[in-house]
């Protein structure tokens, strides 16, 4: 199986094309010009070394070459096998608010960019722990299924906004139950939830969904994002207003994220902007019973870009050695 890198590069082919009908439309100007002067058969006479079928030889070793350069720019790499690969430790569900009032800037910039950049960080420090990403507002799905890659986790984050879920609303409750569903067959004791949100629960009993989580041995933790102050949110350049016309205001409901984090055997921590609370317990996660998970994963990719910079160098090469004026060197005397 051969895996490309840098698709970019494969896709920049399409132009090369145009190298040779570049040469063309220089050929035929150059004949026009010719013809100003006088018959053309008497000019090609004129200048009996001069080769025009070596141009186009030329022309297109110069094309092939890039050609060959662009696919080693491309990176591509052959799999050899697929391996299992074992692990230890435990299985982590993101559960992240995306609804409007998460873009309140009571945080720098505001509440979401702040809470992704805190799970990319925890990305870096993760060592064998499985971590899976869930998006809610006023519905829930499953943004990045539970895994080891944290590369690819911290691309999913990177496309995150509050229109990343279109249902608006906090649906906390149905949040961590699509957390519950979302851990892998494998886990069974080192199982954890972490709900980043400012806990203004609308739509359902999130209290009773980490009750749930808690009789199947799972722990739920719940970080507040906000200030209990409250604060405007800022959508498309102006303040979010109510029905009325009245400016809505967002607060941190400290409350309801304790009593979450206390049926769910968890613990509540307020994110600062300095710590933003995902550290602390990940300490106490890492308490757990470590679970050994197996994997399937690619092993052994081989790089083959330089066998394509090679050729592209010899094609390159060649076309140097090719001159534009025909040999004076004959195999047979006549």
């Amino acid at each position: 199986m051969i895996y490309f890198a840098n698709l970019i590069f494969l896709i920049c082919i399409v132009l090369v094309p145009l190298l040779p009908l570049a040469y063309a439309l220089v050929r035929r100007n150059r004949r026009k010009r010719i013809r100003t002067f006088g018959d053309e058969t008497l000019v090609d006479e004129l200048m009996p070394s001069w080769s025009g079928g070596r141009g186009w030889v030329k022309i297109s070793l110069l094309s092939l070459a890039l050609v060959f350069f662009l696919v080693g720019l491309a990176r591509p790499m052959i799999g050899a096998k697929i391996e299992n690969r074992k692990t230890k430790g435990a299985e982590v569900m993101i559960a992240l608010d995306v609804s409007n009032s998460m873009l309140a800037r009571d945080y720098s910039p505001d509440r979401l960019s702040r809470a992704k950049l805190a799970i990319s960080r925890l990305a870096d420090k993760l060592g064998d722990d499985r971590l899976g990403l869930v998006l809610f507002a006023g519905k829930s799905f499953v943004q990045l299924p539970i895994t080891t890659d944290y590369v690819s986790a911290k691309m999913f984050l990177g496309n995150i906004s509050t229109s990343s879920v279109p249902v608006q609303g906090t649906a906390i409750g149905d949040a961590i139950n699509t957390c519950i569903r979302s851990f892998s067959a494998q886990s069974e004791k080192s199982r954890a939830i972490i709900v980043i949100t400012d806990g203004e629960n609308h739509e359902d009993d999130p209290i009773a969904a980490a009750k749930d989580a808690a009789s199947m041995g799972i722990k739920v933790y719940t970080i507040g994002v906000g200030s209990t102050r409250g604060e405007p949110i800022p959508v498309d350049g102006e303040l979010l207003r109510d029905k009325d016309g009245n400016i809505v205001v967002t607060r941190l409901d400290e409350d309801t994220l304790r009593k979450i984090a206390a049926a769910g055997n968890g613990a509540y921590v307020h994110a600062g902007n300095d710590e933003f609370g995902l550290n602390p317990i990940i300490g106490e996660i890492r308490q757990m019973e470590d679970e050994e998970f197996v994997s399937q994963v690619f092993e052994e990719y081989d790089e083959q870009y330089m066998f394509f910079f090679g050729i592209a160098l010899l094609l390159l090469v060649t076309e140097m050695l090719i001159g534009d004026r025909k040999s004076k060197r004959h195999l047979f005397i006549r």
